[in-house]
């Protein structure tokens, strides 16, 4: 992997995040497990209701679109908070919302602890913590970054989580009690920019990246038993994006950006499909897909934003911007970017022209992804700073920009008309906390 420069080394976080060819190509491969993955299972999509919950990274349609909120007007850190408690330990993955039920994967960097926390919905008092490992972390990593970045997977039954550990990335399946049902090791991993890919639920699977520098790789996991369904080995390039399912043309695609293209497979099998060549070596967003069309922005050392047709493979259109570590969010024609300097962009999604650009901050960096609730546009930089945008292709448009804490590295999230946010305070020894705002 090249050595990124201090201005890119944000490809760790996430926490959260690709012409054409056909058939697999030469630095890759699909090896068949004893799974088998069941096309009738429900997926969260089916099964939760995708205005009460929020089941994994980017929610129940892999958009970050929270449909049906009603959301205050106003937010701070003593206005319309319905509760907030604090998070041991530390995490960059955003809130996991299931039943009566809030999941967070955290880390103890001290006692070198990784482990998943869940809260009661209604007050957020803690239920139980379940350490998963101890020891093991990586001795050299970036300040910036986290033993506990991706965002807790929730089936209604189970919880998934990966970390790294020993150099290797576990997979882990929980019952909603905490009890551990059963744990598998995907592979190797090698970074010293940590591990962010969550896991995403398909059908009767779970599906878990891994990309690295001495040879990254896609597993596919039995949501019940563990068992492995498939592995496709990827490049040796350490990227950093989840991979996300959605259906295009009544087809089901896994996509996933990063080693200089996006790339989509069956994810029943993991054969390729296609593969669009663009993007950038490194890349931490996840791919978003608009009538048709998936978007992908990154990342290191190249800069660019490209939307490709989601059947074929076909580049429709390239930018020489970039969004590294947020990912983008499509809706009604448009795409919405804020990268990671803070600038906030509207693309037309169909040319890629801008609608509209402006700074939401000249100093700091943005994480975090960005939501759409109730209307509106929400991020958080690094520093706190919790920006409201109007939905508006026309103009930008900020509706409040309020300080919440003193960091915030994971994404919002938006169910059941409420707002949460994991944020963390710095003055005295750091400490995390999860907001939930509402009515």
């Amino acid at each position: 992997m090249p050595r990124l420069q201090p201005a890119a080394i944000l490809a760790f976080l996430f926490v959260a995040t690709l012409g054409c060819g056909g058939g697999a190509s030469p630095d890759r491969g699909v090896e068949n497990g004893s799974g088998v993955v069941d096309p009738t299972v429900e997926t969260p999509v089916d099964a939760m209701d995708p205005a009460a919950d929020w089941p994994e990274w980017r929610g129940a349609h892999g958009d970050n679109v929270a449909v049906e909120q009603s959301l205050p007007e106003k937010f701070g850190e003593e206005t319309n908070v319905v509760w907030k408690v604090k998070i041991p330990g530390r995490g960059h993955g955003s809130a996991t919302v299931v039943g009566d039920r809030v999941y967070l994967a955290t880390a103890d960097e001290a006692k070198q602890t990784q482990s998943v926390l869940a809260l009661e919905r209604e007050t957020g008092k803690q239920v139980w913590i379940e350490e998963l490992h101890s020891g093991g972390f990586p001795t050299d990593m970036h300040a910036k970054s986290s033993h506990a970045s991706c965002t807790v997977a929730c089936d209604g039954e189970r919880l998934f989580v990966a970390f790294v550990n020993h150099d290797k990335v576990h997979v882990t399946a929980l019952d909603l009690d905490g009890e551990v049902l059963w744990q598998e090791v995907a592979g190797d991993f090698s970074s010293r920019f940590g591990y962010a890919p969550s896991p995403t639920i398909y059908k009767s699977s779970v599906v878990v990246a891994a990309d690295h520098d001495e040879g990254g790789h896609v597993t596919s996991w039995d949501r019940e038993s563990g068992a492995l369904n498939w592995k496709v080995n990827r490049p040796e390039v350490s990227t950093y994006a989840s991979p996300v399912v959605h259906t295009i043309g009544l087809v089901d695609q896994l996509l996933l950006p990063g080693a200089r293209r996006i790339a989509c497979y069956d994810p029943e099998s993991g054969a390729e499909r296609w593969s669009a060549e663009g993007l950038a070596s490194a890349c931490v967003g996840t791919i978003v897909e608009h009538d048709g069309v998936v978007f992908g922005s990154g990342g290191y050392p190249e800069r660019e934003i490209m939307a490709v047709d989601g059947t074929s493979g076909d580049v429709l259109w390239r930018k020489r911007d970039k969004s590294y570590v947020p990912s983008l969010l499509a809706h009604e024609g448009h795409v919405f970017m804020v990268d990671d300097k803070g600038t906030a962009r509207c693309y037309d999604a169909k040319t890629g022209d801008v609608s509209w650009q402006e700074r939401l901050e000249q100093q700091g960096d943005f994480s975090a992804s960005p939501l759409l609730a109730d209307g509106r546009l929400f991020t958080i930089s690094e520093g706190g700073d919790l920006c409201v945008l109007a939905v508006n292709p026309d103009e930008f448009e900020l509706l409040q920009k309020v300080r919440i804490e003193d960091e915030a590295f994971a994404s919002p999230v938006a169910c059941g008309n409420r707002l949460y946010l994991r944020v963390a305070s710095k003055d005295g020894p750091r400490q995390e906390w999860l907001y939930c705002f509402g009515e």
